[in-house]
């Protein structure tokens, strides 16, 4: 089997498990993943920064300014160089099978989080962009961690959040709107955890309409 990222033959280790039982052919090259890197402690309790002792600023900011919104974050991997590259191959330029690669990971991951059992919801997208890419990468994040998306909320603009700079994200209008309130613990799963505006947006209505808890699931922090 060849790596789905850069198609360079895998190789299982082989020990005295293996020797008498098939190993499991894994869809990512040893150097790529490392290169990914995994998040690990320590880090941000809130947003799951890599590398941070305690809570970080801007979780800080966000308690003050927002208060309550959003009870944490959970990532599987840092944003780094390598990671943001994978992004643009699979987000922008259509590499679907890319997300293939880290599948197992971001189940481990997943499980590791404690959100079983909550309403998984998908960040939505504009139809102009829907047609852009040909898919939603919150729906296909969902899906690979086989859970189930409840999509109850619709956006109002197609902009790119990654055309905005920092200060823009931070002080966007609102632009989801709630479709169905819940009124069970919910958690957003998306791509990439940046400033954290995008899920506190949709947090906020949640709460603003009886969720009790609102926590967000990502890829990348």
């Amino acid at each position: 089997m060849r790596c789905l990222i850069c198609h360079a033959e895998t190789i299982p280790a082989v020990t005295w498990g293996t020797f008498w039982k098939p190993p499991v052919q894994k869809k990512i090259c040893r150097d790529c993943e490392e290169q990914m890197d995994k998040i690990t402690a320590p880090s941000c309790p809130r947003c799951h920064r890599p590398g941070h002792e305690g809570v970080c600023h801007d979780c800080e900011k966000w308690e003050k300014t927002n208060p309550g919104l959003l009870e944490r974050n959970v990532a599987a991997f840092p944003y780094n160089d390598f990671n943001k590259d994978l992004v643009a191959r699979w987000k922008y330029r259509g590499d679907y099978a890319v997300l293939g690669a880290f599948k197992e990971d971001l189940q481990n991951a997943w499980l590791a989080s404690g959100f079983k059992g909550r309403q998984v919801l998908n960040v939505p997208l504009s139809r102009k962009r829907l047609d852009e890419r040909g898919f939603n990468q919150s729906e296909a994040i969902i899906q690979s961690l086989e859970q189930e998306p409840l999509s109850i909320f619709e956006r109002s603009h197609s902009e790119k959040q990654s055309k905005r700079g920092r200060r823009d994200r931070m002080q966007a209008v609102n632009p989801f709107r709630l479709l169905h309130p819940i009124t069970d613990p919910a958690v957003i799963v998306d791509d990439i955890y940046t400033t954290g505006r995008t899920v506190r947006h949709m947090a906020s209505l949640l709460k603003k309409h009886g969720c009790p808890s609102v926590s967000s699931f990502t890829i990348f922090r």
